[in-house]
């Protein structure tokens, strides 16, 4: 993109005489931020940067705790953290039974290793806030208890294991609970404390459900308890109220339809009635309702708790405009923010950001040009900060700067228009349709092996001309995910070739690996089409968008998994046993067990569901969670066990699918809606719009104004210019509405019923905040 040559103005008038205006204000500010100490700046930046990530933290306002805080919070500790618990909870696969078994003490020392961390990341948190708050926290209570009773059960265990004895390692499932309790996982508390929350009424509907159930299983006891029928394997059918109960509840997930009803079917189609009238009322109506409680529930509870977040990033953001406010214009005005303090702030939350971006915020927030904002505009930095902005440079083509001649020539320019035009993004669509029927025929015939090397070309030629026509590092800048996508994968595809081709000609080639990865790249090619049809782009752009966030269910779906196997092992392990295919022994008609012998367990041959290890377990649970079949499997857990077992199973779906399953599956639907329906907020509406203003926007040609060569300083990261023709030229675009952390997007669920502009709960604070006292550290 060629820079304009002619100056350009804004709205506002002449850029230069807005420049200079700013830089006088600057230096004003500068003085002024003299009387402002380091130490009150760096809680400032505390404030607004747990504003920003939504921390809600009541840390002590002392230097030391400050500076412990922000140790504290650093990006390196989080991740290591992260690292520990993983550690903790990947020790299941080492520990009988075990995945990969390691000795006793090799797991012990890497779990007082993890609780050694846990213990010295606890102790640094007490370090930062109120001894009283510490210990009326119950996550910590919670956090120290589980170490605790690690330590306990880790030493009873050693001890008995040392003498002979077995034992249950029954602190296994308190190890997920870490992950719930650290201060890192505030947004996976925030879903377990509004389900809790919004347990009673959901019990109320899961009563009158249960009553329903049991009403039903009274009633087919009665009408086909004593007719003599049986099932298919020869049992007594609807004899047992309890298996009734059982039978009944499973068909309520439809898992056992129409085989529990054939029976009763068979004998007499009267009979159909009471089971339509079951599903009717139960399974499509009670669910329905359900789930609509459920959701409606933990939506209200949520929006209370996302009502709360709000206020109390809010209540930091005054705090923070407390300690840097300063008067202007003589006593009686209110009190406002300088440029020049707003911008060492700025450094400190987020010092990544370049300078042309920091001063792109400031004329968003500081939309009359005065040097300085109030309290209503400041309130906003945390949000602004939040709107994800990428900063381009408008950079000649090397090749127009190396040679002009050719490249600015007729033809060059035709080639450059081809490419540009939609038609040429028409044409290859239509060579991707065309791969996508040779990648189906048959890879021997000579015509589709060749036909391989002619899509391959053309798909190079593609990516040739497009890095001719546009710059190569605005082509594969960060942001641009398909350029990269697309080059990544025809790269692959065509080094995949060549290596299948010469190790084919080669003779003896016998592998399929290498052929295989070729396949799946010539597959992955045709998500191609995906970039060009706009409605494809758009929803998969938008479920990109939401992916981040829903990582909250990803690790609340992550704790009930790892609870539930670890019972289930100690319930199961070594009851099902799994033989590999090829295996001579008889044992494996019955999964090892004769319990099982002529079971449904056994002829579907599930032997290999079963809870020997971890991985195994959450197998076998995510096959609960899908519910198909999930009765079979119950029963084969039951046979080798107890009826009681039934509980664990039954206690799971009530558990995954009918509450986490159905909130996970409403709250999709609704963050989609919300990003792929509802509009720009009003902030990032203004950025947009102030970008455009300043003729910044990355569609246009920038202006070349007063404003860009401000931000062309040796004090930023934009670089410095190597000639008027070079001149990078800065232009900037709203990568996207993504938000970095699941409070971003609750907040945008709910932001129409938790504005606080108007909430009385803020007149209650005082319209300027005194400054905290500082002690020597």
């Amino acid at each position: 993109m060629e820079p304009r040559q002619e100056e350009q103005r804004g709205p506002e008038g002449n850029m230069s005489e807005v420049g200079e205006k700013k830089r006088r204000s600057a230096e004003d500010g500068a003085e002024r931020s003299s009387d402002l100490s380091r130490d009150q700046l760096n809680l400032a930046a505390t404030f607004v940067s747990d504003a920003q990530y939504n921390r809600n933290i009541p840390f002590d306002s002392s230097p030391q705790a400050v500076r412990l805080y922000l140790l504290y919070n650093h990006s390196l500790l989080h991740v290591l953290v992260y690292i520990f618990i993983l550690v903790d909870l990947s020790l299941a696969l080492f520990e009988e039974p075990a995945v990969v078994s390691l000795p006793l003490w090799a797991t012990s020392a890497m779990e007082l290793v993890c609780l050694l961390a846990f213990t010295v990341r606890m102790v640094h948190f007490a370090k930062v806030i109120p001894h009283r708050t510490f210990f009326r926290d119950p996550k910590n209570l919670c956090i120290i208890i589980i170490i605790t009773l690690c330590l306990i059960d880790m030493i009873i265990y050693a001890a008995l294991y040392a003498s002979g004895h077995s034992s249950v390692r029954w602190s296994r499932v308190l190890r997920p609970l870490l992950l719930v309790n650290v201060t890192e996982g505030r947004q996976l508390r925030r879903a377990f404390r509004s389900i809790r929350n919004a347990l009673p009424q959901i019990l109320v509907v899961f009563c009158l459900f249960i009553f329903s159930v049991l009403m039903f299983s009274l009633m087919a006891l009665k009408l086909l308890g004593k007719r003599n029928l049986t099932t298919i394997e020869g049992a007594p059918y609807f004899t047992n109220y309890l298996d009734i109960i059982f039978d009944l509840y499973v068909l309520v997930t439809t898992a056992n339809s129409p085989d529990v009803m054939m029976p009763a079917y068979n004998y007499s189609s009267f009979f159909s009635i009471f089971f339509i009238l079951y599903i009717i009322i139960n399974t499509y109506t009670f669910m329905s309702v359900f789930l609509a409680v459920v959701y409606n529930n933990y939506k209200k509870y949520l929006k209370e708790e996302v009502r709360q977040l709000v206020k109390a990033k809010r209540q930091k953001l005054c705090r923070a405009f407390s300690l840097l406010q300063e008067s202007v214009g003589g006593a009686g005005r209110e009190p406002v923010v300088s440029q020049s303090r707003w911008t060492e702030l700025v450094k400190r939350v987020q010092p990544s950001i370049s300078s042309a971006h920091r001063e792109l915020l400031w004329n968003v927030l500081d939309h009359n040009n005065a040097g300085h904002i109030g309290k209503q505009a400041f309130v906003q930095v945390a949000d602004l900060l939040n709107i994800q902005v990428i900063t381009l440079k408008s950079r000649p083509h090397p090749l127009q700067l190396w040679i002009p001649a050719v490249y600015d020539c007729t033809a060059s320019a035709l080639v450059r228009r081809i490419v540009q035009h939609r038609v040429f993004v028409y044409v290859f669509d239509a060579i991707i349709l065309v791969n996508a029927v040779f990648i189906g025929l048959d890879e021997e015939d000579p015509l589709v092996s060749n036909a391989e090397w002619a899509f391959l070309t053309l798909y190079l030629l593609e990516i040739l001309m497009k890095l001719y026509t546009f710059e190569p590092r605005a082509f594969f800048a960060r942001h641009q995910f398909w350029n990269w996508f697309d080059t990544i994968i025809i790269v692959s595809a065509l080094l995949a070739t060549i290596i299948n081709a010469a190790l084919k000609s080669s003779g003896g080639y016998t592998s399929r690996q290498v052929l295989d990865i070729v396949f799946i790249l010539r597959v992955l090619r045709l998500i191609r089409v995906v970039d060009t049809i706009p409605s494809f782009r758009a929803i998969i752009s938008t479920l990109i968008k939401i992916g981040p966030p829903m990582l909250t269910f990803g690790q609340l779906i992550l704790v009930v998994y790892y609870i539930f196997a670890m019972v289930g092992m100690e319930l199961f392990k070594g009851k099902v046993q799994f033989f590999d295919t090829g295996s001579e022994d008889p044992a494996q008609e019955y999964c090892g067990n004769p319990m099982l012998k002529g079971s449904a367990f056994a002829r579907n041959n599930y032997c290999k569901n079963n809870f020997n290890d971890v991985v195994s377990s959450f197998i076998l649970l995510l096959e609960l969670t899908v519910v198909n079949q999930w009765h079979v499997l119950t029963g084969g857990f039951t046979a080798v066990t107890h009826i009681s077992a039934r509980i664990f199973f039954v206690l799971f779906h009530i558990v995954m699918v009918i509450i986490i399953i159905n909130i996970f599956v409403a709250f999709i639907l609704e963050a989609f809606f919300v990003e792929y329906m509802v509009g720009k907020s009003d902030l990032q509406t203004s950025l947009e719009k102030k970008i455009e203003e300043l003729n910044l926007c990355v569609e246009q040609h920038p202006a070349d104004g007063t404003l860009v060569d401000a931000m062309e300083t040796q004090d930023n990261d934009m670089g410095s210019s190597e000639g008027v023709k070079a001149k990078p030229t800065l232009m900037f675009k709203i990568s996207s509405k993504r938000y970095r952390t699941m409070d971003g997007l609750l907040q945008r669920m709910f932001e129409t019923e938790t504005d606080l502009s108007a909430d009385d709960g803020d007149e209650e604070e005082p319209e300027n905040f005194s400054n905290p006292s500082f002690t020597p550290a």
